[in-house]
């Protein structure tokens, strides 16, 4: 497969996952609100502000002039959000119908999310010289 043809399968699926995921803070704000930890202030805002800049972000991507300032976005929603996975890590007793290897998965997995948003976010070259 093409690397310019794999890049852009991988950026629409990077960004079907933000928007997704950001539309699903709309549509089941109590999962998001459980995950949140007790410390950090004004839950239900902050559960829809992260899905407003995910949705924001994951179009971004899907435009070559917001790509950039979207990935940059996108990781530092994906630093703003790791206290809630480190959360449900700390506490599986308040997540009972989720397996303790998945809450310790989503650590890991973050890193993943962070790597595939900087690296699909930054100009590839194309072999004319052209930047895609």
């Amino acid at each position: 497969m093409p690397e310019s043809l794999w890049r852009k399968l991988s950026l629409l699926a990077l960004s079907a996952f933000f928007i997704n995921i950001g539309i699903d803070h709309f549509v089941n704000p109590e999962f998001y609100l459980t995950i949140m930890p007790p410390m950090m202030p004004l839950h239900l805002e902050a559960v829809y502000i992260s899905g407003f800049f995910e949705i924001l972000g994951g179009l971004g991507l899907l435009i070559s002039r917001f790509r950039k300032i979207s990935g940059w976005g996108l990781l530092a929603l994906l630093i703003a959000v790791y206290p809630a996975n480190i959360y449900m890590a700390i506490t599986p007793e308040a997540f009972p119908d989720i397996p303790i290897y998945a809450l310790y998965l989503r650590l890991a997995l973050q890193f993943l999310f962070f790597f595939w948003a900087y690296s699909l976010t930054r100009p590839a070259f194309n072999p004319s010289n052209n930047y895609i």
